[in-house]
């Protein structure tokens, strides 16, 4: 008796414990949505009219272990789903737009409970892949039912400075053989080449499809994940001025990780690998140029006094690290990246794509981030830079005819925003692909922020000869 007394109050005990979680986080995202698995609980711990452990009554033992592989499986795909959803989230930082701050092969716990969590826009997606099957490949989401953007309370709001991880803003539409650049920039670049209009080139785009692959529409919150570092918040002023950033006219100094390309000409010799791991320069970073490069002669750098070319290398470095280069004995000259070379665009396609624009990589703005409320006068200048967040991001028809401004059909002169928007650009400053090539970052896309680096592997060391990064370990992503 006391022992079924005891079975029974174990059982209560579980049914109060995940009803209570479940009420607990229906009243913080204010969704009954998560009610629904209430009566399931109860009837899996108290009332079992369910034939929930059907499979432990069988008499083959290799099937029961199946099944109970299978409901264990089940159970933590369904765990994992909703810890995805509510609180955290693992992210591999695939390129070097960060670097050094956060470096490739960082492992990355990210917290969504920092900004709020965003509910599921695409609710029904398979919950370890973001927007493709593993090994299988093909879609793992549905995009129907399409739920709207709502975002709960958090702990706090993206802060100046701060680190974070969103839903790539052009990923809408993606070429899938050819993501980078990003699908309206390679449209815009085919246009100016061959001086035809952005609709022709997005034709040509889409019947080339052993070329550019198959054109795909992707859900908000099923876009490629983006980590970049915040400087500009909504309502901001931006501006830079000879790689100089600026917010509200006042100078923002550079993170100790921000680094910039350099051309670097010896004195003869070459640069050891000594040097290279000394300066913390990967071998993917590093680039020695040919005798007779034109990037080299356009930079100016002299030839020996025999009249010799002399080796010049190109590599990202911090100001500190290109401090070290230049006292090196065996360095000659060190010049900065331009963003402009003669006819060359090292800086490449800057938003917002169009031909007014004279803006670069190095020398851009000033610009106003929108901010939720705030108004605008609409008029050519204001379409060319914030045409994509009215019509995209925030869903309306915007037309001009006869001179004059339609939203939605209706004649207007300003627009009020609905959302915040925000500035992301990586510490790697001229390795990085951030809103100085795609524009602004809205809300309904941040995902959460990077809390630390639980696994670091070095794609320039083999397994066993420094492979890992022992010291990353639970290192701040800052």
């Amino acid at each position: 008796m006391k022992e079924r007394l005891k079975a029974s109050l174990r059982r209560w005990i579980s049914f109060v414990v995940w009803a209570l979680i479940f009420v607990l986080v229906a009243i913080w995202t204010r969704s009954a949505w998560f009610l629904l698995p209430v009566p399931f609980v109860f009837d899996l711990y108290i009332t079992k009219f369910l034939p929930w452990f059907f499979w432990r009554n069988w008499k083959n033992s290799f099937w029961r272990t199946l099944m109970d592989w299978v409901d264990a499986i089940v159970f933590a795909l369904v765990a994992v789903y909703f810890v995805f959803i509510l609180l955290f989230q693992n992210y591999q930082i695939p390129s070097s737009s960060l670097e050094k701050t956060l470096l490739v092969g960082d492992f990355l716990v990210v917290n969504k409970a920092a900004y709020g969590p965003r509910m599921p826009m695409t609710p029904l997606h398979f919950p370890l892949a973001q927007h493709t099957m593993p090994i299988v490949g093909g879609k793992s989401y549905f995009e129907k039912p399409q739920w709207p953007y709502k975002r709960v309370a958090g702990l706090g709001q993206i802060e100046r400075k701060d680190i974070v991880v969103f839903n790539f803003p052009t990923g809408d539409t993606v070429a899938l053989k050819m993501q980078n650049p990003d699908y309206y920039t390679i449209c815009y670049q085919i246009a100016q080449e061959r001086d035809i209009t952005y609709s022709q080139a997005a034709d040509f785009v889409r019947s080339q499809p052993q070329v550019f692959g198959e054109i795909v529409w992707r859900p908000v919150d099923r876009r490629e994940n983006y980590v970049k570092r915040c400087v500009g918040l909504p309502g901001d002023s931006l501006q830079i001025i000879d790689n100089q950033l600026y917010v509200n006219g006042a100078k923002l100094e550079d993170e100790p990780g921000v680094q910039y390309n350099y051309f670097v000409q010896t004195k003869g010799g070459y640069i050891s690998e000594r040097q290279f791991e000394d300066w913390g320069i990967s071998k993917e970073d590093r680039l020695m140029l040919s005798d007779n490069n034109v990037l080299a002669q356009m930079m100016g750098f002299q030839p020996s006094a025999e009249g010799k070319q002399l080796p010049v290398y190109h590599f990202p470095a911090t100001r500190e690290v290109i401090a070290k280069v230049r006292k090196a004995p065996n360095i000659n000259a060190v010049k900065i990246e331009p963003a402009l070379l003669g006819p060359y665009e090292l800086g490449g396609t800057i938003f917002p794509l169009h031909a007014s624009n004279t803006w670069t990589r190095d020398n851009y703005g000033p610009l106003w981030i929108p901010a939720k409320g705030a108004s605008i006068e609409l008029n050519e200048t204001n379409e060319i830079l914030y045409g994509r967040a009215i019509r995209v991001y925030e869903g309306h028809d915007l037309q001009k005819r006869d001179g004059q401004y339609f939203l939605d059909g209706q004649p207007a002169d300003n627009y009020t925003f609905e959302m915040d928007y925000y500035w992301m650009m990586g510490d790697n400053r001229h390795n990085s692909a951030d809103s100085r090539a795609w524009g602004f970052v809205p809300e309904d896309h941040i995902v959460g922020r990077p809390e630390f680096v639980w696994l670091s592997l070095n794609k320039d060391k083999a397994w066993g000869q420094g492979k890992i990064r022992w010291n990353r370990f639970f290192k701040a992503a800052r």
